[in-house]
């Protein structure tokens, strides 16, 4: 791995720098989320969204809402309230010219509500995030 591939796991989530610019990253994230079974439900230019709403500047970043269908199906049978919790969100932001992947951690998130039942759904979803951030 080089200086311009990094890959880092932080309290909430994980991350990859990818030197590429957030438009390609975008692309190639959207077509390793697929290779695991996962849709983009919903993207979200925050970059775009302050512009119109405060008219101020912000660096590229975009916000993907991931979602497996069968692991979300899975999840929601054992705890139905967990949509507040869902889709699990993929970001891609600029990073001085390099654009940055960062993914949720689904198991830290989920351990949040306490219900074992939902512990095998979140260990999938993380092994998929992670192997999907890993292959980009």
């Amino acid at each position: 791995m080089s200086e311009q591939d990094t890959t880092k796991q932080f309290g909430y989530g994980f991350s990859r720098t990818l030197a590429l610019p957030v438009a390609q990253a975008i692309e190639r994230v959207k077509e390793t989320l697929k290779a695991e079974g996962f849709g983009v439900l919903a993207e979200i230019n925050i970059k775009e969204k302050l512009q119109e709403k405060l008219g101020v500047e912000f660096r590229d970043y975009v916000i993907l809402g991931a979602c497996n269908p069968l692991l979300a199906y899975q999840a929601l049978q054992a705890e139905i309230g967990l949509g507040v919790l869902l889709p699990c969100n993929v970001v891609v932001y600029d990073e001085g010219g390099k654009s940055v992947v960062a993914a949720i951690d689904a198991a830290r998130m989920l351990s949040i509500v306490g219900n074992p039942q939902l512990e095998a759904a979140a260990a999938q979803v993380n092994e998929k995030l992670q192997r999907a951030i890993a292959n980009l």
